[in-house]
């Protein structure tokens, strides 16, 4: 069973990425741009069928995918190539490759959610015998707002900043009887976390939220952008150092994960372990969404930045340059992704 749900969620992660590229070429069509590939992985060809202009191909490495449209990193002389058209139509087709996976997102976590039967707030109920955060300051009936600096959309956003705290003392705000309060170096009591390391422990609980359709479409609202502001602090993690660059994960730590989440899933039943597999490919999807909007060469939101430039200057940069630019960034990303592959490989060893 555990094996069915592996392969299930690798076709699931593959399924973001065609749903990515998709964006791209669906859009890229109704515009009247000639798409020459579209492809599935990276490397060498394993796989591949022309039908009508466009070949559909399957590479042999599973880092991604690409839509390759005519003019896109290159000058060319077809009155159907990407660089004819009107910025405002590039920028729709080079977006919608990220707007599909947070649109997947938003679906995914919808389904999850609509089996709950009720949903966690952000609002204190009661608290363990041993806490010693109202030592601090809090109170039953405090609706948590902000944790250092942090808005908190869903108990999600609570859990990640407690994840990722390395002293177990936070700033927090809180809205008690109508009047905003900020309570400083609320501290908590240390556990030992997954990886070993001494976390902050939750030492209260919160109400439950009714379930009805209203409450479940607010739910997977908030609970979609609490995930998009995770991949965010994520990120801004790695630069600051709050969060250790060994933490990040490749193909391989996925796939780790994705048999880890089913394993403790199967524990409780099969539907918990098929729960926990969607809600990985939720936050997989929308990391992948959120990431290929940053303005970075070789991403999405890279070359967002030049259409941007154009529509707003109309003047163009020249397709050579641009390509040279993104080539350049899609080599940093490739040495990335071994750097990264070669910490999944040393942490599955037990040495990372």
């Amino acid at each position: 069973m555990q094996i069915f749900l592996i392969i299930l969620g690798i076709l699931l992660i593959n399924l973001t990425i065609i749903g990515h590229e998709w964006g791209h070429y669906f859009f890229a069509k109704s515009f009247g741009i000639k798409v020459n590939e579209f492809a599935l992985g990276m490397g060498p060809t394993v796989f591949k069928v022309k039908k009508g202009e466009t070949v559909f191909s399957l590479r042999a490495l599973p880092l991604g995918g690409f839509c390759a449209m005519e003019g896109e990193d290159e000058t060319s002389n077809d009155p159907r190539a990407f660089e004819t058209k009107k910025p405002w139509q590039k920028i729709i087709v080079v977006a919608m490759g990220a707007i599909i996976n947070l649109i997947l997102g938003v679906l995914i976590t919808f389904i999850v959610l609509s089996q709950s039967s009720h949903f966690a707030s952000r609002t204190i109920s009661k608290f363990d015998e041993s806490a010693i955060s109202v030592q601090y300051g809090l109170q039953a009936g405090d609706e948590i707002l902000k944790v250092n600096n942090t808005p908190i959309f869903t108990f999600k956003d609570i859990v990640f900043e407690f994840s990722v705290n390395k002293d177990s003392q936070f700033d927090i705000k809180v809205k008690r009887n109508g009047e905003i309060i900020d309570l400083k170096d609320v501290k908590f009591n240390k556990v030992e976390g997954q990886n070993g390391k001494s976390v902050a422990k939750l030492d209260f609980y919160v109400r439950p939220i009714e379930k009805t359709f209203f409450s479940l479409i607010s739910q997977t609202f908030l609970d979609t952008v609490s995930t998009i502001q995770t991949v965010w602090l994520g990120m801004v993690g790695l630069i600051t150092g709050r969060i250790s660059f060994k933490e990040m994960s490749g193909p391989i730590g996925i796939a780790s994960a994705i048999g880890q989440a089913t394993s403790e899933g199967l524990k409780i039943s099969f539907l918990a372990a098929l729960n926990g597999l969607l809600s990985l490919v939720a936050m997989i999807t929308i990391n992948l969404g959120v990431f290929n909007l940053l303005p970075l060469p070789a991403l999405d939101g890279g070359r967002l930045v030049f259409l941007f430039f154009e529509l707003i200057t109309r003047k163009k940069i020249s397709s050579k340059y641009e390509g040279w630019i993104h080539a350049l960034g899609f080599l940093l990303f490739i040495l990335l992704m071994i750097i990264i592959s070669y910490s999944d490989i040393m942490r599955l060893l037990g040495r990372g």
